[in-house]
């Protein structure tokens, strides 16, 4: 089924299918998933959202601005999880495969429960029932996927190959299927959570967890070999000149075959966001890079550094068009 809902800034009123970490929004249920829909009764007063590498916390403030009451399903859809040989590993911080992230709630100060919509898709394939089908989690990343995938049979194993639902460690897909395979599906998840906005009258919502941090042993930055990449790496983060400068001066001081830097990423659906009836009226972005010898980029306007590792963006009558990705860079010396 899918579900009609409404997201924030990470939150949102659904009405279809979900992404990232997120904002709330509204959205609906409709076959197929959370679909999320835009909403002219309820505004985002304010966000406050605080990203570290251990916490996303994120505050919200709505006001219902008709003379009716709105009851609507609420939704925070998480980031897409793939993945990629060789690429670095996702972290699933608390461990418990039912509930990764450790999501809490709290409305208006008391504790919500929340359903969970769990999807998966290869490209723009919804592929769900056929791992249900297989046997097979969703989840692609812990012991279970690796293990019941590779159970499969002569045929399923190809079949999943060609699909590309696995590939091999090498990345290779097709027929290579008597080598072990590694889910390769895309795993979408979306909290949500049936809300009533009293006419005329303010929410304050709250969310908190771990996430689910990409992390590699080092860097391709500044390497000439990846040129590509770096400049990808450079577009998606908003890296500067004298971050670059930064890394080239610690690389020369290394010996040699060494990184210096090792990346974790940590992302957060933010255009859902734009999706209540008003713009954002108060929006504060906290990044806390966690270390003074780490360092940090991401695309924002208007940062100022608040403390030896926090950076803040304050915004009025904001509407986001882009996602936040956020990368930190730690000294592999430790």
């Amino acid at each position: 089924m899918t579900l009609r809902i409404l997201a924030a800034a990470g939150l949102f009123l659904a009405a279809g299918e979900a992404t990232a970490l997120a904002n709330d929004t509204m959205a609906n249920t409709a076959s197929g998933g959370l679909v999320f829909e835009t909403t002219d009764a309820v505004a985002m007063v304010s966000e406050d959202l605080a990203i570290s590498q251990k916490e996303i916390v994120v505050r919200y403030v709505f006001r219902n601005i008709s003379e009716a009451d709105v009851t609507s399903t609420v939704a925070f859809p998480m980031p897409d999880v793939t993945i990629e040989p060789y690429e670095g590993d996702r972290s699933v911080p608390s461990g418990d495969i039912n509930d990764p992230i450790a999501f809490t709630t709290l409305v208006d100060g008391k504790p919500v429960e929340m359903a969970r919509e769990k999807r998966a898709v290869v490209g723009d394939i919804d592929v769900t029932e056929k791992l249900t089908a297989l046997g097979l989690p969703l989840e692609p990343f812990g012991e279970a996927a690796d293990a019941r995938l590779n159970a499969l049979g002569v045929e399923a194993r190809k079949d999943a190959l060609r699909s590309g639902l696995a590939v091999t460690e090498e990345g290779q897909e097709g027929d290579a299927w008597d080598q072990p395979l590694i889910p390769h599906w895309t795993f979408r998840a979306t909290y949500h959570w049936t809300q009533t906005f009293p006419a005329g009258r303010e929410v304050r919502v709250e969310h908190r967890y771990e996430p689910s941090v990409y992390s590699n042993l080092g860097t391709m930055l500044g390497d000439a070999d990846f040129a590509a990449e770096t400049a990808a790496l450079r577009k998606t983060y908003c890296i500067d000149d004298a971050l670059m400068a930064t890394l080239a001066k610690a690389t020369k001081t290394t010996e040699f075959g060494q990184i210096p830097y090792a990346e974790r990423h940590v992302d957060y659906v933010l255009v859902t966001g734009a999706n209540w009836a008003r713009p954002i009226g108060d929006f504060r972005l906290t990044v806390d890079k966690g270390s003074p010898k780490h360092l940090v980029s991401f695309c924002a306007e208007g940062v100022t550094k608040t403390g030896p590792t926090t950076f803040e963006m304050r915004k009025t009558d904001f509407t986001p068009t882009e996602d936040l990705n956020v990368l930190i860079l730690v000294p592999t010396g430790g």
